[in-house]
């Protein structure tokens, strides 16, 4: 189930918070609850990525994402993500989780976001999302438009562009065995 209560507390909490220019973090603190764990008792791997929902979201709201899509009708989608797991989460510890905005290209804008728990980052994700309209697409220069933002990213990340080339490499759709 979708953490809705989780997201609301995330909305409230940070609905006074500066707002965030590119490159800087947005940083929240959460804990790992029984509802959050898996059968080895350590959070889901898939729980990790929906609360990467709920920083993602709080992160755009903070630059004014949120507002400017609200008033366009447009929605968020993530279009492609690598995420790395390093240290497990136990129920009831109690971690840091920060999220960015690296940059974009034509089509999509790449965020980074990571778990931390005493100083060690426990998992972290890169994630490309694309703003959609009725029409498809929204070219990210809108977007920056919208938001008075140059056109132009701040140049990303080597191992970004690295991970978006070899991304646009991969077969789709995938190839399906013969039966």
């Amino acid at each position: 189930m979708y953490p809705l209560i989780r997201l609301a507390k995330e909305i409230i909490r940070h609905r006074n918070s500066p707002p965030l220019t590119i490159g800087e973090t947005h940083v929240t603190t959460l804990i790992c609850w029984p509802w959050d764990i898996d059968m080895f008792m350590e959070m889901n791997n898939g729980r990790v990525l929906t609360l990467y929902d709920l920083g993602r979201f709080a992160m755009l709201s903070r630059h004014g994402i949120t507002k400017v899509m609200s008033e366009n009708r447009w929605a968020g989608t993530v279009a492609g993500a690598s995420v790395r797991y390093r240290r497990r989460v136990r129920m009831f510890e109690k971690f840091e989780m920060r999220s960015r905005i690296l940059g974009w290209d034509n089509k999509f804008t790449y965020s980074e976001q990571s778990m931390w728990r005493g100083g060690e980052c426990t998992s972290h994700a890169l994630f490309r999302i694309a703003i959609t309209g009725k029409d498809g697409l929204v070219p990210v220069k809108d977007l920056a438009l919208a938001l008075n933002m140059p056109e132009t990213s701040p140049p990303l990340p080597d191992w970004v562009n690295a991970w978006a080339d070899a991304d646009a490499k991969r077969i789709w759709p995938p190839m399906q065995d013969a039966q």
